[in-house]
């Protein structure tokens, strides 16, 4: 990263496991360098402890890069002006961990009650906007876009635009191919949607182009005051605000409440809260999931 999905990879296995083949030998001085960039361009707090998840992320572009190790890798950029290494370097170490419906809880909320909601509370305008920040790959964006065309065959007439932004420029592009493999197409995707709205070429599965044409996307700091930016109907910023230092997550809770509709909805990932970060919002229960709504 769910860039900006922008989230640094999660320890998903143990130590041993994400490290094998690896060479365990980032020096300090190197591994500095990379925690200081990762927090000068995206706010991402790397912890000491990490080195070896650093190590696991960049042996692959080393080698890409003919360099034998990560290390190698670090010391060039950090004796090198910016660059587009640089960039390979900071999109390498993002976790774009992501899937269709996660974690499904806030879909059925966007189904049963935010977009009946919106649905009458627009009815006059017929126009919703909706944002999936830290959008990664696409799939929640995608989401949406499926949920949102299933939901209104019965109200034709209506504009909807949804965006998905994130950190990466090179995730950016491939969530805008649309492209998936039959791994990512099992990890959520129910069915009927894969029946419906997918078709399958080669080793990949492609989404419809009405589809595709639902969502755009755009490359995105959230940790930067946003720019060009509509005033959203929904927000979804799941799983990514937990990668950033306290003051930040309380300057983009200020940005984010001037981008929502004064009756909007945020949702949150599920160890994500404003509780102690910001008093603009109101946060309210569903079923074993809740949602914000801006106070005005």
């Amino acid at each position: 990263m769910d860039a900006q999905e922008v989230q640094l990879l999660e320890d998903n296995g143990s130590a041993a496991e994400l490290g094998k083949g690896v060479t365990m030998g980032l020096e300090p001085r190197e591994f500095d360098y990379l925690r200081q960039l990762l927090a000068e361009h995206s706010a991402i707090v790397l912890d000491e402890g990490k080195g070896y998840l650093a190590e696991s992320r960049l042996t692959p572009l080393a080698y890409q890069e003919g360099m034998e190790s990560a290390q190698n890798l670090i010391a060039h950029i950090r004796r090198s002006a910016p660059s587009v290494l640089h960039r390979k370097v900071l999109d390498a170490m993002m976790n774009n961990e992501t899937w269709f419906f996660r974690d499904h809880l806030p879909f059925e909320l966007l189904h049963r009650v935010i977009l009946p909601e919106l649905v009458a509370e627009r009815s006059a305008v017929r126009r919703l906007s909706l944002w999936s920040a830290a959008s990664s790959s696409g799939q929640e964006a995608y989401s949406i876009a499926m949920m949102i065309a299933e939901e209104f065959e019965g109200f034709p007439g209506w504009s909807i635009s949804i965006l998905g932004t994130d950190l990466s420029s090179a995730i950016i592009e491939r969530a805008r191919s649309g492209r998936y493999s039959q791994l990512e197409v099992n990890r959520g995707l129910p069915a009927k949607y894969l029946a419906k709205y997918f078709t399958h070429q080669g080793s990949e599965w492609v989404l419809s182009s009405a589809i595709r044409n639902m969502v755009e996307f755009r490359e995105l700091n959230l940790t930067v005051p946003w720019s060009d930016l509509p005033r959203f109907d929904a927000v979804f910023m799941r799983n990514v605000l937990i990668y950033f230092e306290v003051e930040k997550r309380r300057e983009i809770f200020a940005r984010l409440h001037s981008a929502m509709k004064p009756d909007g909805y945020l949702l949150l990932g599920g160890a994500e809260t404003t509780f102690g970060l910001s008093s603009a919002f109101a946060r309210i229960t569903w079923d074993k999931t809740a949602y914000y709504r801006p106070i005005m």
